[in-house]
């Protein structure tokens, strides 16, 4: 009951597809919906996989960076295969929130920031752990270190130096070290002080009626009042009178010197309504991160100015209210929600119990062809249930074992060979086109891949090759691949056929070919021709047509596209070839245009090379 019961700041699972592997979220709000569905407002983190490949190099430079601060470092002892699993237990944070239905919950994970004093082993260790110690932003495409990190070790520390004896001296000069603002044994007494402190309200008082923006400010007397009776004006208060060797008269002089009265004012009375409300639209964003709040909401402010007007900012009833509505929201919204455990099966479940049919076929049938396979993971051969991964046409699968971990990790468990020499027989992570595999995660090509098919002849095929050669015509239909061919008939015409074809079997013939070293031996004495250099005859042709009236255009293209070949060419026949310049027929206004044609050399063809057409020698060759 307790597992599945999840409640607000839970760091737990999402599945938004039952291929990929899990989201990462911390559950911020619970909210219920007006159909009565639950939604879950929650803060994202993303994965190594999820980010590009350039912040991939920035992350494992940071990596190496708190390698070198930690005093006892652990990743260079680690074997491969750790340090691969390791980076699946790496997060990113983000400041992203999304909402997202809390029945696609899968499960609780455990999200720490990484401190230097921890141990590395310990994530691996502990199943759904994982640990962040950069800040990902979506939308910049940025990563940064986090501000909340513990600054823990040596270089941190202020040096202690040893302990004075009784009656020792300390040589140390106490003005360079301290300034003193305020002496505790003064003449005056408190009487005197308290009333100091009235007049320099009094004088504050005055001074901002005197102020133009002040009196725009605080309109009434009694604002100006409380204005001049905060700390700022107590504090000036007191440090005139310590520089004035606590004299009252001359400390009463320097609040109104010459020129005026001396108005002081803080961070609360400097700052506008509007630049108060991008503070509080700020911190309800970012809470108490300064330094994001300056830079995206108040970049005129110093960090300094920031800070002080939070503090001071917490004492008024603007802040008071604020917290006794965000109570009151809280009060309001869930706290907690039960999730039951989902048991509906996974479209990637791989049927084993599935008859074998037709290889090309699809759905359980094409999920069939791959038994037999070891897992892309871990290799094993033998697992109570097995998970299609990838791109169909891969046909990989992983284990029951190795699915859960690619689920809840994102990536396998053995390292690929982006990552270091995996080991397994006939292993590699490159596609049957040459592209590279993604890194710790499913293949992803660079380029569209051809579905693969595999046809499979059956025995009722082969007889009726044979039975209705007259309206198969099987070479016919092969020099003509778009014309279609009745199958039903055809069928139909075999199976009628058959009864007697069973009592007059064929007789094959045999056809003996002469060994390689006969053939080997007749292209010894017989050498191929070498080819004339076509450009040399018709060189002086082409020089006497002028360029301007003409461009040649040279077929290198795809013989398909450009027209038939000869079938000397498509074997790569030897012989004389003639070539002749094609002009456009009489009667055209066109413009001169050029084209070469290869025409086929009509010798006789050579016999070692010549293929049977004929109807007797198709049994032989089907």
């Amino acid at each position: 009951m307790a597992a599945n019961m999840y409640r607000v700041g839970d760091y737990v699972y999402f599945e938004n597809s039952s291929s990929n592997p899990y989201l990462i979220r911390r559950i911020e709000e619970l909210n219920k919906t007006a159909n009565g569905n639950v939604e879950a407002k929650v803060v994202c983190f993303y994965r190594r996989r999820d980010i590009s490949n350039t912040l991939i190099v920035l992350a494992d430079k940071h990596a190496r960076e708190m390698e070198e601060e930690m005093e006892n470092s652990e990743m260079v002892d680690l074997p491969e295969k750790q340090k691969h699993q390791l980076r699946h237990r790496e997060l990113f944070l983000s400041r992203q929130l999304e909402s997202l239905p809390a029945t696609h919950i899968r499960g609780k994970c455990n999200v720490t920031l990484l401190n230097e004093t921890e141990s590395l082993k310990s994530y691996l260790e502990h199943e759904d752990f994982f640990f962040y110690s950069l800040v990902y932003d979506p939308q910049q495409k940025t990563l940064l270190a986090d501000k909340g990190e513990i600054r823990v070790g040596n270089k941190y520390q202020a040096d202690i130096v040893d302990l004075l004896k009784e009656g020792e001296d300390d040589g140390r000069d106490q003005s360079k070290l301290e300034t003193k603002v305020w002496g505790a044994f003064n003449p005056l007494i408190d009487k005197q002080i308290d009333q100091f402190l009235v007049v320099a309200r009094s004088v504050g008082t005055f001074a901002r009626a005197l102020d133009c923006s002040s009196s725009v400010r605080q309109p009434s007397l009694h604002m100006s009042a409380a204005a001049a009776s905060r700390d700022i004006t107590l504090f000036h208060a007191m440090d005139t009178l310590h520089k004035n060797v606590y004299d009252i008269s001359k400390a009463i002089s320097a609040l109104v010197p010459q020129g005026g009265p001396v108005l002081c004012r803080d961070e609360m009375e400097e700052w506008s309504a509007s630049e108060a409300n991008l503070f509080e639209e700020a911190l309800e964003k970012y809470g108490k991160d300064f330094t994001d709040i300056q830079q995206d909401f108040l970049p005129w402010k110093s960090l300094t100015s920031i800070i002080e007007y939070y503090y001071m900012w917490k004492t008024t009833d603007r802040y008071v209210q604020q917290k006794r509505l965000k109570a009151a929201e809280a009060e309001s919204k869930l706290k907690q929600v039960y999730i039951p455990n989902y048991n509906k099966p996974n479209p990637n479940k791989i049927n084993v119990n599935v008859k074998p049919g037709m290889v090309n076929g699809t759905g359980a049938q094409a999920q069939n062809m791959g038994a037999g396979r070891a897992c892309e993971s871990c290799y094993t051969a033998q697992s109570y249930q097995w998970y299609s991964w990838g791109p169909p046409n891969m046909q990989c699968r992983l284990c029951a074992s190795c699915w859960t971990y690619w689920k809840k990790y994102g990536g396998l468990k053995m390292p690929t060979r982006l990552d270091g020499e995996r080991p397994g027989p006939n292993r590699n992570n490159m596609s049957p086109h040459g592209a590279s595999l993604r890194n710790g995660g499913s293949p992803k090509f660079a380029m569209k891949t051809r579905q693969a098919f595999y046809l499979h002849t059956t025995k009722m095929t082969r007889l009726a090759r044979r039975l209705c050669r007259d309206i198969l015509r099987p070479w016919h239909a092969a020099r003509l691949p778009y014309m279609p061919i009745n199958s039903a008939a055809i069928k139909a015409e075999c199976t009628a056929r058959l009864p007697e074809a069973s009592e007059n079997p064929l007789l094959l013939k045999q056809v003996v070919r002469k060994p390689l070293e006969a053939v080997l031996r007749y292209l010894e004495f017989h050498p191929c021709p070498l080819k004339p250099d076509p450009t040399k005859r018709l060189s002086g042709s082409l020089n006497s047509v002028p360029c301007s009236k003409f461009a040649p255009v040279i077929n290198n293209g795809s013989p398909t596209i450009l027209g038939k070949r000869s079938y000397e060419q498509h074997n790569g026949m030897d012989g004389t070839m003639k070539k002749r310049l094609l002009m456009p027929s009489k009667g055209t206004k066109s413009k001169l245009t050029a084209q070469w044609e290869i025409i086929p050399n009509k010798g006789p063809v050579n016999p070692w090379w010549h293929l049977a057409s004929s109807e007797k020698e198709e049994d032989e060759l089907d």
